[in-house]
């Protein structure tokens, strides 16, 4: 499986807010990212620069391409829209990262 990584910023204050909210995340959302090949998710945060860490694997014959369509996506990233960062869309903002080292 490949692995996808990137990171996210997060609103100073915010951080309580964000792990509310993720310890009760949406079934569907959940299921739509099972759905498309994502596993073993996680979010990590730096509290110094309220920098965002995420990283999951990708499942062969991933479909994450047109996941910012899907309407349970697009609700997601409104009900986080006033935690973190995000483009007049809602969409949270996003700079990929490039796996430099890996050990299983």
């Amino acid at each position: 499986m490949d692995r996808v990584g990137f990171k996210m910023k997060l609103l100073p204050g915010r951080e309580a807010e964000y792990r509310q909210r993720h310890d009760a995340i949406w079934p569907e959302l959940s299921a739509l990212l099972t759905a498309r090949g994502v596993r073993d998710y996680a979010i990590f945060h730096e509290p110094a620069t309220d920098i965002l860490f995420a990283v999951f694997a990708k499942a062969p014959g991933a479909r994450l391409d047109d996941l910012a369509t899907e309407p349970v996506m697009r609700r997601w990233w409104a009900h986080m829209a006033d935690l973190m960062e995000t483009h007049p869309d809602r969409e949270p903002v996003q700079s990929a990262l490039v796996e430099v080292f890996h050990m299983d």
